[in-house]
């Protein structure tokens, strides 16, 4: 508890609701830009400013048990919060799933990766790169998709493993790996795929990414707190949502 204790301070313990107050959110990395995009808007909207940490999911609830004085989580999947609601760390009543992600197979390279990824079972490519699946749900996602095609035993030998789905990102945009499962929002402006090459993985192919938020202990009774999660559940900020990519996931 100790090492969070700076942290701490510089928050306060008090949580009126008056312009220019903050709270912080711990946030799963495949959910950064929008995150940030809605923080923005939440600032100029609310003069509030939320305090963003990006992430693994499962990083994230290792911390939250040991302490950390995180007053929101945005989690890459819906089990990690109910597992801290049932362990007594939320407040009750906050928990709700705010989008439904999707996976891509996706290369900086342009026309690299086909339209139906069967580059994958070319295997004309050196690294792979895969978030953590202990860690990271989008990593479990493409860990379930490679088995459902019958093709993780092939490629695993080429697996470049990251701690999260930002670093797993890097590692493709930055050509250490040729193609890698990434989030959609990650890869998507205006809409589209904005550079390289992408397959969308058909949502049969794995069990669908809910991600679910919920306000923790640590911010009960924080009206900012209260305020973020309701300005997440905006036509607003749902549209921002939907630009990356995401569908508005229902609890």
């Amino acid at each position: 508890m100790l090492r969070f204790l700076p942290l701490l301070l510089c928050l306060g313990f008090s949580s009126p609701l008056h312009a220019g107050g903050q709270v912080s959110v711990a946030v799963a990395a495949n959910f950064t830009a929008p995150m940030n995009a809605i923080a923005n808007e939440f600032e100029k909207d609310t003069g509030h400013k939320a305090l963003l940490s990006f992430g693994s999911s499962g990083k994230f609830y290792a911390q939250i048990k040991n302490g950390a004085p995180f007053h929101v989580f945005f989690s890459a999947d819906d089990e990690l919060p109910a597992k801290l609601e049932r362990e007594g760390l939320t407040v009750p009543g906050s928990r709700f799933n705010y989008a439904l992600g999707a996976l891509v197979l996706w290369s900086a390279k342009p026309g690299f990766v086909d339209a139906k990824g069967e580059v994958l079972r070319r295997g004309k490519f050196n690294k792979l790169a895969v978030a953590n699946p202990r860690l990271a749900p989008y990593g479990a996602a493409a860990s379930e998709t490679l088995a459902a095609l019958g093709l993780r035993n092939f490629v695993e030998p080429k697996f470049v493993v990251g701690e999260n789905i930002a670093q797993t990102w890097q590692f493709v945009s930055t050509g250490n790996a040729e193609l890698g499962f990434v989030a959609l929002s990650q890869v998507m402006k205006d809409g589209k795929v904005s550079a390289g090459s992408a397959w969308i993985v058909p949502d049969k192919l794995h069990t669908p990414i809910r991600q679910g938020a919920v306000i923790l202990m640590a911010g009960k009774d924080n009206a900012i707190a209260e305020a973020l999660v309701k300005y997440l559940k905006s036509d607003k900020a749902k549209a921002m949502i939907r630009s990356y990519g995401y569908e508005i996931a229902g609890n």
